[in-house]
């Protein structure tokens, strides 16, 4: 389903953010990595290189969202190093270290820079902390 979505999105021209995430028991039996991986194969399936341009990835562990609990900086970054290997293996490594992947696991003002510090963490999707500007100035300003 989602592969269809993205395909059809791309076909019209649109920008695609492909969210891929893993479960808390997932998470817990060490197949993070595992699990976004094959998200993140399944939901290119078909996409060019050249399409890949017009795709952003956000990393969004499932067990995260709406929660107010959050991936520690090092082990989102650590996932999202795996997703561009993932990239890499599929379409090369310049295509690798173009594509942008977002940190979407309830970003706050509070982690915010810590993980946008991070080497393979591009931005983030920022859910709920969006709704009020009193929540979203400090993350866009990394306050």
């Amino acid at each position: 389903m989602i592969i269809k979505k993205v395909r059809l999105a791309l076909q019209h021209g649109l920008e695609v953010i492909l969210c891929v995430g893993e479960l808390l028991e997932e998470r817990e039996a060490g197949h993070a990595e595992a699990v976004c991986a094959s998200q993140t194969e399944k939901g290119l399936e078909g996409v060019s290189a050249q399409e890949l341009a017009r795709v952003t990835i956000a990393y969004e562990p499932v067990w995260a969202i709406g929660t107010g609990k959050t991936a520690t900086p090092e082990d989102a970054d650590a996932i999202h190093a795996h997703i561009r290997s993932v990239i890499a293996d599929l379409y090369g490594k310049a295509a690798a270290d173009a594509i942008v992947i977002q940190y979407g696991g309830s970003m706050k003002a509070e982690n915010a820079k810590a993980l946008l510090a991070k080497e393979n963490i591009d931005g983030g999707l920022i859910g709920g902390a969006a709704l009020k500007a009193e929540t979203f100035a400090p993350i866009a300003l990394c306050e």
